[in-house]
């Protein structure tokens, strides 16, 4: 009886298998379904994004009834608030698109009940074939709502052919750039070497300062309305480091972006974004007009001697709206199509982003790159996933705004930090100043 009523309850759980494994498809491809979507990669017609939505809609699409239509080419810093007016349906707003990409703070603003949960579409095995650290990055509370597609951190870009000879006059390596302690050192011998021209320009100084402080032991440093605890011993200390350099002269907050100072020979690197190599020139051109090979290196971010390594990851990921069942499907179908390994590979590999698939960081190593800096790139971005530890970026409302006031008022008084200095004001009261100024923004 017992062997008998064993038969029957595992026949009933096939049964139960087979039929949740052959849940019949929404999509046909003789009534194909529209999806319209807006991205940040790139706003020209040709963008790497078009060229894959395209090969989409003639393979894959046309097979399965799914087209992908492209409304809106924004940047990933305007589209949260375009899609916040789209979905309250302002005046003059375009439509709410089905598929979009964006922060996970723009997610959660929109509402993570009207988002697709990625999860009901992805299984426990097809979500481990991504970096673990870039699925956890798109998480909204309990839900997963951000799928990764590609993530940036941020990478020290040096001038190659102005690094060797300042190497040979020094005995400074790209090794002796690792550390914070070494790239300080460097700084300030450039800074002699060159006759008073800064060593490096930084995007985003503020990370950098962080990370630092993390690394050093410090715990959480942010206050509950989300800007800084400047009680935080540790964070401070972090922020000095580089506030000195900064008095010096020997580093600068970047005019904007840091590549372009470097193409100009204004400083020999640049602290920025992965993707900035999109940006750098082969040649690097001076205030005279002479030119030279950039021979562009690409370094990891330094790290404090001795300690836990830590690096930003930064990045927008693929969002659905929740509208129909039918959507849905086709939504997940075009996930899983766009960050297959080779393709994710490919497509990241023209933008200066990281793959989010496990099999494409393993490709790397063979894969073929169109020139020496994208090759440097990418060896590097092999060596940060080894070593390092990645750590989201803050997402606090108006943090950002914040942060901007911040850059503005260093890039306003930094030439004057630098000729105080040189007159003989002691730096570390030229640091106390903008830590001052820091404090002050509320």
């Amino acid at each position: 009886m017992k062997k008998s009523l064993s038969i029957i309850l595992s026949i009933m759980f096939v049964i139960l298998c087979m039929a949740g494994c052959t849940t019949k498809s929404e999509l046909h491809a003789d009534e194909p379904v529209t999806l319209t979507m807006w991205h940040v990669y790139g706003e020209q017609a040709d963008s790497p994004m078009n060229r894959l939505i395209d090969e989409f809609n003639k393979t894959i699409g046309k097979e399965k009834g799914i087209v992908i239509d492209v409304t809106m080419m924004s940047n990933s810093s305007q589209i949260g608030g375009k899609l916040l007016e789209a979905q309250a349906d302002l005046p003059g707003a375009p439509e709410m698109p089905d598929l979009f990409f964006c922060h996970s703070n723009n997610a959660d603003a929109l509402g993570t009940e009207n988002l697709i949960n990625w999860h009901d579409y992805f299984s426990d095995e097809e979500l481990n074939k991504y970096v673990p650290e870039f699925v956890k990055d798109g998480m909204v509370g309990e839900t997963l709502s951000v799928f990764p597609v590609s993530k940036s951190t941020h990478l020290l870009f040096v001038s190659g052919g102005q690094f060797e000879r300042f190497s040979a006059a020094t005995g400074v390596t790209y090794e002796s750039l690792l550390t914070w302690e070494g790239f300080f050192d460097a700084a300030e011998k450039y800074y002699e070497w060159s006759g008073g021209k800064s060593f490096c320009a930084f995007d985003y100084l503020i990370r950098s300062v962080e990370l630092n402080a993390i690394s050093k032991g410090a715990e959480d440093f942010y206050t509950a309305d989300g800007w800084y605890d400047f009680e935080n011993e540790i964070f401070k200390s972090s922020w000095m480091e580089f506030a000195e350099s900064l008095a010096k002269g020997h580093i600068v907050v970047s005019d904007l972006y840091s590549n372009t100072q470097v193409m100009t020979g204004d400083v020999i690197s640049g602290m920025g974004s992965s993707a900035s190599i999109l940006y750098y020139n082969d040649t690097v051109t001076y205030a005279d007009n002479s030119q030279e090979p950039i021979k562009l290196k690409v370094l990891p971010a330094p790290q404090p001697e001795n300690e836990k390594q830590f690096v930003t990851q930064a990045g927008v990921g693929l969002c659905a709206y929740k509208t129909t069942t039918q959507k849905a499907e086709a939504a997940a179908v075009f996930a899983k199509w766009l960050t297959e390994s080779d393709r994710n590979l490919s497509f990241v590999t023209e933008t200066g982003y990281m793959p989010v698939n496990n099999d494409s960081f393993d490709k790397i190593e063979n894969y073929t790159f169109k020139n020496e800096a994208y090759k440097s790139l990418y060896e590097t971005l092999v060596t940060v996933r080894k070593n390092c530890i990645a750590k989201s970026e803050p997402s606090y409302p108006n943090y950002y705004d914040k942060v901007t006031a911040l850059y503005n008022n260093l890039r306003a008084m930094q030439n004057e930090l630098k000729n105080r200095y040189a007159s003989g004001e002691d730096a570390i009261t030229l640091a106390e100043e903008t830590w001052n100024v820091f404090c002050a923004i509320k």
